[in-house]
């Protein structure tokens, strides 16, 4: 019997990584948290700060406070 049936391998290269004792720590408490592995947190990090891709459609730029929180945003509609 095969056990790789219908699996999709992906190829990857090995390489090493210095982490702080508390970080260390924290990673796999989240790992066991989400179930997920430790490799793959670090995989989704990288990828999300630094190999994220250009923004497509447009983008509002603004400065400043925002006048209301992202739960009133229909209060704009409750005055006249």
């Amino acid at each position: 019997m095969d056990v790789t049936k219908g699996a999709i391998m992906t190829p990857m290269t090995k390489t090493q990584v210095y982490l702080q004792q508390e970080d260390l720590v924290a990673l796999h408490e989240i790992a066991k948290r989400t179930r997920r592995p430790v490799a793959g947190l670090i995989r989704e990090a990288i990828r999300q700060v630094w190999l994220r891709p250009a923004t497509k459609g447009p983008v509002g730029l603004w400065d400043g406070q925002p006048r209301t929180t992202s739960t009133d945003h229909d209060i704009i509609y409750d005055q006249p």
